[in-house]
């Protein structure tokens, strides 16, 4: 299943800093050992609801093992730095859904997880 690792990286005011040029440089060369490539880097985020401080990256993976390959990577934890000194960020991975996904099956997981503790916690109240 195809997983992502997606950054929300918020720059300074400051003008881009040399080591994170850098490390855009570099990142690409660290993600194709992991079949991992760009699918947003950078663009004009379009904010419909809340606020989106910052700029967003998604990089598409096979599977879940290759995104955290390439996270721990000796080669990418080298470059690591570059960005990490200069930008504030959170990043994470997560698995994506396959064809087959159907939300109406989850809500319907949900509520009856939902259901079923609700149902424990009055049994434990009496």
């Amino acid at each position: 299943m195809t997983a992502y690792a997606l950054a929300h990286l918020r720059p300074s005011d400051s003008p881009v800093e040399d080591d994170v040029l850098r490390y855009i440089e570099r990142i690409q060369a660290t993600m194709e050992p992991y079949g991992g490539r760009f699918l947003v880097h950078g663009g004009k985020v379009e904010v419909l609801e809340g606020a989106w401080p910052g700029d967003v990256v998604v990089v598409g993976f096979p599977g879940m093992a290759e995104a955290r390959a390439w996270y721990a990577s000796p080669a990418y934890q080298e470059i690591l730095p570059l960005r990490t000194r200069h930008l504030d960020g959170d990043v994470v991975i997560v698995p994506g859904v396959g064809p087959e996904y159907d939300a109406v099956g989850t809500a319907a997981a949900m509520r009856n997880a939902r259901e079923r503790a609700a149902g424990e916690r009055a049994g434990a109240g009496s």
